[in-house]
C-alpha cells in the first residue's frame, strides 16, 4: 500500500536513510539533492518560445521554472557515462519510426527476419520488428460505453426496471447507465457543434460585410474601429468584429481557422466516438475473448500513409527519447532508450484486451519501462488488464500511467487502467505509476487546469502543459495533457533503469516518488479559484518528479 514518505529535508532523509552505497553501477555521484524550495521566488515574465519548448527540462532553483531538473542532471550526474541499453515500450496509437528525431532510437527485434512471413523467434507474432499493431487497420471508434450500449440496447431497450430479473439487475444498471450518459453527451456535443458553426458563419458574414464596406479584404483593428456604420446590420456585425479583434483575435482568418477546428473535432466525436452505426473495429477478431490472439499486422506506424493517426503516440515517444544532441528536433528525456512500438489505442477507447495482450508483448520482449497514456471509465474486461498488470510486475517491468484529463478525482472516479479503486486503496502491483500534469507556473497555477488528481490514485506530478515534442513527418508541435506527462517520468525511470539496472521496478517507483520535489504551494484544482488545495493533497507523494535527485536516491539504494 502507498505509505509514508520522506517527511523532513531531503538531504537529511537521504542522509539517514541511504547513508551506505550498494555498489551500483551508475556514476559516482558528489552532487547533493535539491531542496529548500520553500522561498522560490514565482517567475512573473511568461516563458520566450525557447523557454516553452524546453521547459519540462528546467531546473525550479536555477530557472524559476518547475520542470524535471534533466538539464541539470545530465550536466552534474551523467555527462558521458553511458549504462545499460533499456527498451521502453510505448503503448498507444502508434509511432512513427521514421521521424528524423526517433529513426535511430526505435528498437529492432534482432530475432525476426523482416518480411519472411514467419514467426522467426516463434513469439506469435510474424515480422514483428519494432513492435506490434493490434489494431491493424482500425483508426475510428466508439466510447467504451457506446459499445456497451450498443450491445446491450435489443436486450433492455424500452423496459423498467421491473421487469428485469434478478441475475440481469447489474447489467441492466449498466445498460441504463451508458443510455443516460450518451443522451447527455451526445446532447452537450450537438450543442456545441451547432454553436461553432453559427459562430463561424456569423464571422464570416460580418467579415465580409465589413470588408465590402472598407473596400479591401483584410483590415485592421483600428480600421474597424475608425469605420462609421449607420445601418443596424453594419453596426452589428462591427460590434461582433471588434469584440473578438479586441480580445486578441486581429487575425481574423486565424481565429476562423480555429472555430473551423473545433467544428471538425465535435463532427469528429459524432462520426466516431458516439456513432451508435460505427463498427470500427478491422482485425477480424473476437474482442471478448482474450484467447483469440491471431490477428494484427507488425505496421506499428497504422494504416493512413499521412500518419495523422500516430500523433499521439509520436509524441509521447519524443518526450521520452528523441534522439539527444544530434542537432535537430528536440531531445528526449532519456538517453540509451530503445522505443518499442505497439500500436493499441484507436480514435476512441481503446479494447481491454489489446491493453492486456499489448502489455504482455512488451514485457515477453524485453521492455523495462511501459508507457501508458490513455484511459477510459468503463472496462467490461477489467480483469485481463489487470492480470496483465500483475504479469508486468512478475517480470520486473515498470508501467507509468497517464492519470486523465477531466479535473476529476480519481480517489472518488474509478479510471482505467489503474492499480487501485475509489473502494479500496489496496494496490494491485508495486510497478504501476500514475502521472498527474504540472503546469510551468510555480504557483496557484502549479496544477494543470485539467489533470486528475488523488491523494490515494495519483502517485507524482510531472511537466504536462505545453508540451514541444515530434509529430508525425519530421514535424514538431505543443501537446498538453497527463499523456504528456507520463512519458516524462517513462523517460526519467528509463534512465535509472539504465544507469542502476540492480533495482527493481518496484524500487524505481519508489525513487521516482521519494526524491521528487515536495511544494507548500497552495494551488487551484480544475483551474478554478474557488477550490484552492495544498499542492501536498493531490497525490500520494505530494511531489513532482525530479531527475536530478531521482538519480542521486537511485545511486545510494
Amino acid at each position: 500500500m502507498k505509505r509514508a514518505f520522506i517527511k523532513p529535508t531531503l538531504a537529511a532523509a537521504l542522509a539517514a536513510v541511504f547513508a551506505v552505497s550498494c555498489g551500483t553501477t551508475g556514476p559516482a555521484i558528489t552532487s547533493t539533492p535539491i531542496e529548500n524550495i520553500d522561498q522560490q521566488p514565482l517567475k512573473n515574465a511568461a516563458l520566450t518560445e525557447t523557454q516553452l519548448e524546453g521547459w519540462g527540462a528546467t531546473d525550479l532553483v536555477t530557472d524559476t521554472i518547475p520542470g524535471m531538473s534533466v538539464k541539470k542532471a545530465y550536466d552534474e550526474i551523467i555527462k558521458d557515462f553511458k549504462g545499460e541499453t533499456v527498451i521502453v515500450a510505448v503503448l498507444d496509437s502508434g509511432v512513427d519510426i521514421d521521424h528524423e528525431d526517433l529513426k535511430n532510437i526505435i528498437w529492432t527485434n534482432e530475432d525476426e527476419i523482416p518480411g519472411n512471413g514467419i514467426d522467426d523467434d516463434d513469439n506469435g507474432y510474424i515480422d514483428d520488428v519494432h513492435g506490434w499493431n493490434f489494431l491493424g487497420n482500425t483508426v475510428a471508434e466508439n466510447l467504451e460505453y457506446v459499445r456497451i450500449l450498443r450491445k446491450l440496447k435489443p436486450k433492455y431497450e424500452g423496459k423498467s426496471a421491473s421487469e428485469i430479473s434478478a441475475e440481469n439487475k447489474e447489467e441492466f444498471a449498466l445498460y441504463e447507465k451508458a443510455n443516460e450518459e450518451y443522451n447527455k453527451e451526445y446532447s452537450d456535443i450537438s450543442r456545441n457543434l451547432n454553436r461553432y458553426k453559427q459562430l463561424i458563419e456569423q464571422i464570416n458574414t460580418a467579415k465580409n460585410a465589413i470588408a465590402e464596406k472598407l473596400g479591401k479584404e483584410d483590415f485592421s483593428l483600428e480600421e474597424l474601429q475608425a469605420m462609421e456604420a449607420e445601418e443596424t446590420t453594419l453596426q452589428q456585425y462591427k460590434a461582433l468584429l471588434l469584440n473578438i479583434m479586441s480580445n486578441g483575435g486581429e487575425d481574423l482568418n486565424a481565429v476562423a481557422s480555429q472555430i473551423e477546428g473545433a467544428v471538425d473535432y465535435y463532427q469528429g466525436r459524432l462520426d466516431s466516438h458516439l456513432n451508435m452505426q460505427l463498427d470500427g473495429r478491422k482485425t477480424g477478431d473476437d474482442p471478448d475473448d482474450i484467447t483469440d490472439t491471431n490477428y494484427g499486422n507488425n505496421q506499428v506506424s497504422g494504416p493512413d500513409p499521412k500518419k495523422e493517426d500516430v500523433k499521439h503516440g509520436t509524441h509521447v515517444a519524443g518526450i521520452i527519447a528523441a534522439e539527444r544532441n544530434n542537432g535537430i528536433g528536440m531531445n528526449g528525456v532519456a538517453n540509451n532508450v530503445e522505443i518499442m512500438a505497439i500500436r493499441a489505442v484507436p480514435d476512441g477507447d481503446e479494447y481491454d484486451k489489446d491493453i492486456a495482450l499489448g502489455i504482455r508483448y512488451a514485457v515477453d520482449n524485453g521492455a523495462k519501462v511501459i508507457n501508458t497514456s490513455f484511459g477510459k471509465y468503463y472496462s467490461p474486461h477489467p480483469e485481463w488488464v489487470i492480470d496483465a498488470i500483475k504479469y508486468a510486475a512478475k517480470k520486473d517491468v515498470l508501467i507509468v500511467n497517464a492519470a486523465g484529463n477531466d479535473a476529476l478525482d480519481m480517489d472518488a472516479t474509478r479510471i482505467y487502467p489503474n492499480d487501485q479503486t475509489p473502494d479500496n486503496d489496496e494496490e494491485i502491483a508495486d510497478n504501476f505509476l500514475t502521472v498527474g500534469a504540472s503546469n510551468f507556473d510555480y504557483g496557484s497555477d502549479l496544477v494543470a487546469r485539467f489533470s486528475n488528481y488523488g491523494q490515494t490514485n495519483v502517485d507524482v506530478f510531472a511537466p504536462g502543459t505545453q508540451i514541444w515534442s515530434t509529430t508525425p513527418n519530421d514535424e514538431y508541435e505543443f501537446l498538453q495533457g497527463t499523456s504528456m506527462a507520463s512519458p516524462a517520468v517513462a523517460g526519467v525511470a528509463a534512465m535509472i533503469r539504465s544507469l542502476y539496472p540492480k533495482l527493481s521496478a518496484a524500487e524505481v517507483k519508489q525513487v521516482l516518488m521519494k526524491s521528487g520535489l515536495a511544494s507548500p504551494q497552495k494551488v487551484m484544482v480544475g483551474g478554478s479559484s474557488d477550490d484552492i488545495r495544498p499542492f501536498a493533497e493531490l497525490s500520494v507523494s505530494g511531489r513532482m518528479v525530479n531527475m536530478y535527485n531521482a538519480l542521486i536516491m537511485a545511486s545510494k539504494m
